[in-house]
């Protein structure tokens, strides 16, 4: 199978009922929990339910605004939610607005340009190789391992295809040729704190295999059947190395304005300099240890069970809207 056209990683950034449950299991230990399915039926859910507050996991459907479709019915009906505001959520799914908020602020991000037709050119100024991808996708949706290209020639059709394919602008940018990291955050303003930072273990992947976090990396490579020593936490840094990109990550959180908790993604330059690739205000949080998610595994690492992760981000959330 062809994954490039085959739409295999359509639902790639959707929960599974496994994960669903054992959200739903962790706030249980304190809490009546009633589930909302994110569909065109949940703003009469919510107003029928009148909960308290929504732990919010969804991801949405359609659109560059999907992730903040249900937390705006619920600004809209003032009911509390955990996780970043409607507007983070669109910002931040959209990697060319977001890019262009982290200059604005100075925070280090490789250079890029957004091709929105089959037309567009990729300047002069841009560097080879680049790493092409849809503008508006998580969970390495759309990133493949021929994402990477190192020459114009080996476009060859790729932005046409690809246009086609996700119904979006691509973003093109300058390919980091250094170490991959990503920390997981919680908490908000100055109590914000980065867990225990993971290095992407590159080596882990078969031979001749591009060095980036692409689909195939992700979902295929590494598997519960399959499990790649992929992820290394706590990555094995400098202390300089350490607090540079917790300096860089905590920037970029208060910067796009995200609450509560966050994977922030990192690579560095041929300077070793930390650059952000990619924010994710809904991070993924798959519950069994052998799926090797990100976010539960710093959170392991720092010494919470996935139970005392949950309700931790509740707890922020709760204490933001001076609910405790």
């Amino acid at each position: 199978m062809n994954l490039e056209t085959s739409q295999e990683d359509l639902y790639a950034e959707w929960d599974e009922w496994e994960t669903i449950n054992a959200v739903k299991s962790a706030l249980e230990r304190y809490h009546n929990v009633v589930l909302i399915e994110a569909d065109i039926n949940a703003y009469n859910k919510f107003i029928e339910e009148k909960p308290d507050i929504v732990f919010n996991i969804a991801e949405g459907m359609n659109g560059l605004s999907r992730e903040a479709q249900i937390p705006a019915m619920l600004e809209f009906l003032n009911i509390p939610y955990t996780a970043s505001d409607s507007f983070t959520l669109s910002l931040c799914l959209d990697k060319g607005r977001t890019k262009q908020i982290l200059s604005y602020y100075g925070i280090p991000n490789s250079q890029f340009v957004i091709l929105r037709g089959k037309d567009d050119l990729i300047p002069q100024q841009l560097n080879f190789p680049i790493i092409l991808k849809p503008v508006g996708e998580g969970s390495s949706k759309g990133i493949f391992n021929s994402s990477l290209i190192f020459s114009r020639d080996q476009l060859n059709g790729t932005v046409e295809q690809r246009l086609n394919i996700y119904k979006q602008p691509l973003i093109a940018e300058e390919y980091l040729p250094g170490r991959e990291f990503t920390a997981a955050v919680m908490g908000n303003g100055t109590s914000a704190e980065v867990l225990p930072l993971i290095e992407i273990n590159f080596k882990s992947l078969p031979e001749n295999v591009n060095p980036i976090y692409s689909y195939e990396a992700k979902w295929i490579f590494d598997s519960p059947e399959h499990q790649l020593d992929m992820y290394l936490c706590p990555a094995d840094v400098d202390k300089e190395l350490e607090n540079n990109i917790k300096e860089v990550v905590l920037n970029t959180y208060h910067a796009l304005g995200c609450r509560d908790w966050s994977r922030i993604d990192v690579r560095l330059d041929a300077k070793n300099k930390p650059n952000i690739i990619e924010i994710n205000p809904l991070p993924g949080i798959l519950p069994d240890p052998k799926n090797n998610s990100c976010f539960p595994k710093a959170a392991r690492t720092a010494g919470l069970t996935y139970d005392e992760m949950i309700n931790n981000v509740l707890n922020f959330a709760l204490d933001r809207y001076g609910m405790i």
